[in-house]
């Protein structure tokens, strides 16, 4: 049996492939980003899955692409949690931008980007990922991720800048008691993903303008750090992976629009299409 993950910060996609490439379940854990969750939780994310605690002596291959698996050091601690768990299997790990990029466009050239709880871009040249600039996460970069506009949203609630109505509904909506905001941000694993939480209240308002006004600036600033600096033509493929990108398609086309460039796909989830691409391999 095979194993094939997609591994975000907020979730993780499992696939398993049976002897004749064919579907034997799926399953979702929580997020498994080895760069912001400690080694016992990953762990505990894993292990209380039943599903895949079931075939765990049957999984002889699993391939895990995952964020915060861009650099060796999160990428030995999941490979070792991962070994020491399904024991007569070999493991592969790389980063989050490498399915997107076997999701999006197998291996034909684009430039790929990941616009979810985190967010990233690459140019594949048909053989290797090309990255301008390295990932720093949530605290520095992300921008136009799902907690890079959570961010922006709770700093305007306290601020006080966010829009009556809208301020209203967001206290409606969320748990806004400050001791329960800063416990979440500053004690509890995956802040990112916290973050994240708040940028689904913007699904439902993306026709206010003062929701579109700050999903436009954060999409600037997404092609402004990570896509014009690639210098691609127009005739260059562009595809983006993740929730942000699919809910707020409009936006991201004109925003693209408006350095001449095309969106060619938008990919919610990408399991599907990167177990497609195993099977072909």
């Amino acid at each position: 049996m095979i194993l094939i993950a997609d591994g975000g910060s907020t979730k993780a996609d499992w696939i398993a492939l049976d002897s004749d490439n064919n579907e034997a379940f799926r399953a979702r854990t929580l997020g498994l980003n080895p760069a912001v969750v400690d080694t016992a939780e990953l762990r505990n994310r894993i292990v209380n899955m039943f599903q895949l605690m079931s075939v765990k002596d049957e999984v002889t291959a699993i391939h895990f692409y995952g964020a915060g698996c861009g650099t060796p050091k999160p990428i030995e601690i999941l490979k070792n949690i991962l070994e020491s768990i399904f024991v007569n299997a070999k493991v592969s790990i790389a980063e989050d931008m490498l399915a997107a990029v076997y999701a999006a466009t197998g291996l034909d050239p684009a430039l790929v980007c990941i616009l979810g709880t985190g967010s990233n871009s690459c140019y594949f040249d048909g053989e290797k990922v090309h990255m301008k600039t390295a990932s720093l996460g949530y605290t520095l970069m992300d921008e136009a991720s799902g907690n890079a506009f959570g961010k922006k949203l709770l700093t305007d609630f306290y601020y006080e800048k966010m829009p009556t109505q809208i301020a209203k509904k967001f206290q409606e909506q969320f748990e806004l008691d400050i001791d329960i905001v800063k416990f979440n941000l500053y004690r509890q694993p995956n802040p990112n993903m916290y973050l994240a939480t708040f940028a689904k209240f913007m699904f439902d308002f993306k026709e206010e303008k003062y929701i579109k006004k700050i999903i436009k600036k954060e999409f600037q600033k997404f092609f402004d750090y990570r896509i014009l600096p690639y210098q691609k033509t127009a005739e260059t493929p562009i595809y983006f992976i993740g929730s942000i990108a699919f809910y707020f398609k409009e936006i991201l086309e004109k925003v693209a629009a408006k350095h001449q460039l095309k969106i060619t796909g938008i990919i919610q989830r990408p399991i599907d299409n990167l177990v497609d691409f195993h099977r072909r391999k």
